[in-house]
């Protein structure tokens, strides 16, 4: 008795060759949407060591150029370091040989990068759940 080679109904669907995609997850339409940030003086710094202070972070960049503010972000109850901070230079010029200059490199044994901070978006509102 011969038999039909051809599959069942459903598998054909599910092995067609059609040109529909499914829909992009959240984190490939985050990673589209991602843009690079405008160059600007405020240069943000991620991949500090632990020890690093603010005094280390601004000796570290003002090699490259007038810095005019730094600060390490550090943990409110424990006072340690949160691993980023913030290098503000007086001039656009400087902050680009900053971030050429310091971009990949090793500060205090570990390699940070540092990038065009991004403007903070501006705060949603929580829902009302229907209450005014």
């Amino acid at each position: 008795m011969a038999r039909s080679l051809a599959a069942p109904r459903g598998l054909r669907r599910l092995f067609s060759t059609s040109s529909f995609f499914p829909p992009p997850t959240a984190a490939a339409a985050a990673a589209e949407s991602r843009v690079e940030p405008e160059p600007n003086t405020n240069l943000f710094v991620s991949g500090l060591s632990k020890r690093t202070t603010t005094e280390k972070l601004r000796e570290a960049f003002s090699q490259f150029g007038e810095v005019v503010h730094a600060r390490v972000v550090s943990d409110r109850i424990s006072g340690y370091s949160k691993g980023f901070g913030f290098v503000r230079y007086a001039t656009l010029e400087d902050a680009a040989k900053g971030v050429e200059g310091m971009n990949g490199k090793y500060l205090h044994g570990w390699v940070i990068f540092a990038e065009y901070a991004r403007p903070r978006p501006p705060p949603t509102s929580p829902p009302n759940n229907g209450f005014p």
